[in-house]
C-alpha cells in the first residue's frame, strides 16, 4: 500500500520541521539577551549579589579608606620633617650665650614659640597613635576623619610656629620697624600656599558631591 505509506512519510516530515523550528526560535530567544542569563547564572552560582562600587575609582569603602590613609600618612611625613626640625633648633636656643641677652619681650616670644612647637609635633603625630590604638577595630574609616582632623590641626599650630619663630629671628637680626611688615608678607604666602589656594582648587574644580 505505497499511498499510506507516502502520507505517513510525509506527515513525519512536517513534525519534524516544526520541531526543528521551535528549537531555532528557542535558541534565538536565550542568544537574543546575553546579559541577563549571565546576570542571572552569576546570581544562581555566587549566591549573592555582586558587591557594590564606587562610581568614580570603583572602590570599596574600606580600599577607600586604605587609599585614603596611605595619602594622609605621606603628607603627615613631609610636616612632621620641617617641624621637627624647628622644634629640634628651638630648644638649643636656650643654651646659647645669645640667649642671656634677650629682653623680656623676646624671652616671651622665644616661650610661646616653644610652645607652638611642641603642640604641632604633637598633634601632626597624633595619627600615628591614633592608628595604633584603633588598629584591628575595622574603623578605619573613622580612623581617617579624626587623622585628617589632628593633620589639619597642626598645621594651623606650625603655622603658629614659623611666625612666631620668623618675628623673633627678625627683631634679633634687623631693625625693628620692618619686622611687621616682614612677617606679614611671609603669614600672607603661607596662608595663600597652605589654605587659601588648595581651598579654591577644591570650589572651582570639585562638585558638591
Amino acid at each position: 500500500m505505497p499511498a499510506p505509506d507516502a502520507a505517513n512519510h510525509a506527515q513525519r516530515l512536517r513534525l519534524s520541521s516544526r520541531r526543528f523550528v521551535v528549537r531555532l526560535e528557542a535558541v534565538d530567544a536565550s542568544n537574543s539577551n546575553p546579559t541577563d542569563s549571565g546576570t542571572s547564572e552569576t546570581t544562581r552560582t555566587s549566591g549573592t549579589a555582586p558587591e557594590p562600587r564606587d562610581n568614580g575609582r570603583r572602590e570599596t569603602e574600606d580600599e577607600r579608606a586604605d587609599r585614603q590613609w596611605a595619602e594622609l600618612i605621606q603628607e603627615v611625613r613631609v610636616a612632621q620633617t620641617g617641624v621637627q626640625i624647628l622644634f629640634g633648633f628651638l630648644l638649643t636656643v636656650v643654651f646659647t650665650p645669645r640667649f642671656a641677652e634677650l629682653d623680656d619681650t623676646d624671652r616671651t616670644i622665644y616661650i610661646v614659640t616653644v610652645i607652638l612647637g611642641s603642640t604641632a609635633t604633637g598633634a601632626l603625630i597624633g595619627p600615628v597613635s591614633f592608628h595604633r590604638i584603633v588598629a584591628g577595630r575595622r574603623i578605619k574609616p573613622h580612623a581617617v576623619v579624626w587623622a585628617s582632623r589632628l593633620t589639619l590641626v597642626g598645621l594651623v599650630l606650625l603655622l603658629g610656629t614659623l611666625t612666631a619663630a620668623l618675628l623673633l629671628v627678625l627683631r634679633v637680626a634687623t631693625d625693628n620697624t620692618v619686622v611687621p611688615w616682614l612677617v606679614t608678607g611671609v603669614v600672607a604666602w603661607y596662608l595663600l600656599c597652605w589654605f587659601v589656594l588648595p581651598a579654591w582648587a577644591r570650589y572651582k574644580h570639585t562638585s558638591a558631591d
